[in-house]
């Protein structure tokens, strides 16, 4: 298969979003959507430059606070990609017919995958 085929087979959109309330198959015009969203992302990075920046005086307090950071990121990425794994799954569950809702969902499925295997 030729790479022109190929993106016609795999779709051409890539940019999937990892948004709870957003349908699999509806395409983001090549913006990639965020795990976090932007205003707990920037009070997750206000918080760990806090930690950075107070190092030098409170070494023990600025570790804990990355550690805290860390955790809360982490349980914000593990509810968002639950979410995003729910409405992939939803999209084609009972689609026994609907070869092209199933290739969608499985582009998705890739797409998704090999976003976190670049993490």
């Amino acid at each position: 298969m030729t790479d022109i085929g190929r993106a016609e087979a795999d779709g051409v959109d890539k940019g999937i979003a990892l948004d709870p309330e957003r349908s699999p198959a509806a395409p983001t015009h090549g913006r990639r959507g965020d795990l976090v969203p932007a205003g707990e992302r920037e009070e997750l990075e206000g918080r760990l430059r806090h930690a950075l920046t107070g190092f030098v005086d409170e070494p023990r307090a600025a570790v804990e606070e990355a550690d805290h950071v860390l955790e809360d990121l982490t349980a914000r990425l593990t509810e968002t990609l639950a979410g995003h794994r729910h409405t992939l799954r939803t999209s084609w569950q009972g689609s026994t017919e609907d070869t092209e809702r199933l290739r969608l969902a499985l582009r998705d499925y890739r797409e998704t995958a090999e976003r976190l295997l670049r993490l």
